[in-house]
């Protein structure tokens, strides 16, 4: 993808020939140029919502400056996730990682965000959605994360003060910003999910009033009168009536952070209001003719700018430009809203965990880009190619053998471990071993391995046994080479691969791109 408009030789106003002149003398602008500058200043805007207009050239030098940027990933870099494969056509998978701050470190946030007494604290990630757009640009999915999601949390080191934020365990997705900034939220994400990130956008509550402004107001839906403030103060204070409301600006804001007045009065909730509210500003631009205006949208490129913390990757206009290009060519019925499937972590507490299977399963999918909205079927180039790295001969190979095939419902098969490192020893692989620790809990049988340079010894095991080398992880909570056998392989020598199930997980609350008939059910206790 280009890099530069065409026709950005200059800095800012008039290119390298200059605008002409009319029949009575006067300076004009040729077409072209007109039109190129209306589509440039709603480039930024587009990105933002999932992408909508052209290209053009829009004060293009004072755009870039208002821009912010930070590092894309502040973990280390031994643990990044593997590169998105391309398919056949040479076409890759793009992951953006979108981050909503609550940011208290200037006046404007904290007078938005409230918590007067947590002024200059580190910001925290309460909005975090993945946005994965399909290799073939058909199609695009986004995941929501619920705010508080426990997980664990990779070392980050803080690029501006050098400080180092150890690895910890069991802790609340949104403390991930205030790690050292979107670098360690972007390492979070991929020590979770295994899948590659390519760049991130963040905005704070300021940015989100004003785009909100300046996009003139999303249409969204409550099935009831709502007032988000109760008796000892909880609530966003939002206030609507029954039925759909434009909103914007400070109401804009209170929408996408109600928590208490929607459904159950949850972060899974809100959640939902925040994916409704996108797919209506998404609708809401690509139909809004007025957006042919040119005083609008110069309004609407400064705003998005300024709105905007990205990666040096996406830290120009042009490069916005080249993914606002990317992210048009999707139908709006191919956008596909979900939340990661999720449990709580225990019946008394509001925390929630990754939900076993379900959420490994739609992390797969987007891993493999295969569409959540159940319209496309798997393509050959998704399944994991052979490495490039050789493996060494069998009896040099160590490998240890663990057993994974306790489940939910069933104990784990004694000995399992101990049969199967036997049969690798007679195969040739002399140096596996079983490991006769506590069993595991592994729905399908895995291969992981450390570091690059076992890539292929781990795939010549998996081959050894009839394993899909897309069972073959990288992973650096082994220190070598680690097959588990899982809840798929308890008995017998030969391992069947089960049969794939690509249908997105009913727990990851699907909501389609084009529906126009959603709307917030609101809690009894907040109506008025």
């Amino acid at each position: 993808m280009s890099l530069e408009p065409q026709g950005a030789d200059a800095s800012a106003g008039q290119g390298r020939h200059g605008g002409g002149r009319g029949r009575d003398g006067t300076q004009e602008n040729p077409p072209r140029r007109r039109r190129r500058a209306l589509r440039w200043s709603a480039t930024v805007l587009a990105v933002v919502i999932l992408g909508t207009a052209g290209a053009g050239y829009l004060y293009y030098q004072h755009l870039n400056g208002n821009i912010r940027k930070d590092p894309l990933n502040i973990g280390d870099a031994k643990d990044r996730a593997a590169a998105s494969q391309a398919n056949a056509a040479g076409q890759t998978p793009l992951n953006i990682l979108l981050i909503g701050s609550d940011g208290r470190n200037n006046k404007e946030d904290q007078k938005l965000g409230g918590a007067k007494d947590t002024f200059n604290t580190a910001p925290r990630a309460d909005v975090q959605m993945l946005l994965h757009l399909s290799a073939d640009r058909t199609n695009m999915s986004v995941v929501s994360m619920p705010r508080d999601t426990r997980l664990d949390m990779p070392k980050c080191t803080d690029p501006d003060s050098g400080k180092v934020y150890q690895a910890t365990t069991f802790t609340m997705t949104n403390d991930s910003l205030g790690r050292g900034g979107p670098g360690c939220t972007v390492a979070t994400w991929e020590k979770l999910t295994d899948i590659h990130i390519d760049h991130f956008m963040m905005i704070d509550f300021a940015g989100v009033v004003s785009m909100a402004d300046a996009i003139g107001g999303v249409p969204v839906c409550v099935d009831a009168n709502i007032h988000s403030k109760d008796r000892l103060g909880h609530g966003s204070g939002l206030k609507l009536k029954k039925g759909t409301t434009d909103i914007k600006g400070v109401q804009a804001l209170q929408w996408l952070r109600t928590r208490y007045g929607f459904e159950d009065n949850t972060d899974i909730a809100r959640a939902k209001a925040q994916h409704q509210y996108m797919n209506a500003m998404v609708r809401q631009l690509r139909e809004n003719a007025t957006l042919s205006n040119p005083g609008k949208l110069q309004s609407l490129a400064e705003t998005a700018t300024k709105a905007l913390t990205v990666d040096d990757g996406l830290g120009t206009v042009a490069k916005l430009y080249d993914l606002s290009k990317e992210l048009k060519k999707v139908p709006t019925k191919r956008i596909t809203m979900t939340t990661m499937p999720w449990q709580y972590v225990s019946a008394t507490d509001g925390r929630v965990v990754p939900k076993p299977g379900d959420a490994a399963k739609l992390f797969r999918l987007v891993r493999e880009d295969i569409a959540l909205d159940g319209k496309s079927q798997r393509k050959e180039s998704t399944a994991a190619k052979a490495s490039s790295d050789p493996a060494a001969a069998d009896d040099k190979i160590a490998v240890q053998v663990e057993n994974g095939t306790r489940s939910e419902t069933l104990a784990p098969v004694r000995g399992r471990a101990n049969t199967v490192a036997q049969l690798l020893l007679g195969k040739g692989f002399t140096q596996a071993v079983a490991d006769r620790s506590a069993a595991l809990s592994e729905a399908t049988t895995v291969i992981r391995y450390p570091s690059a340079d076992l890539e292929g010894d781990a795939q010549r095991v998996a081959k050894a046994l009839g394993i899909p080398v897309a069972a073959v992880k990288k992973s650096t909570d082994v220190s070598g080479i680690t097959l588990v056998v899982g809840a798929d392989w308890r008995s017998g020598t030969k391992y069947t691969a089960p049969k794939e199930d690509d249908s997105t997980p009913d727990s990851a609350q699907v909501i389609n791109g084009a529906d126009k008939k959603q709307c917030m059910h609101v809690n009894p206790g907040y109506t008025w």
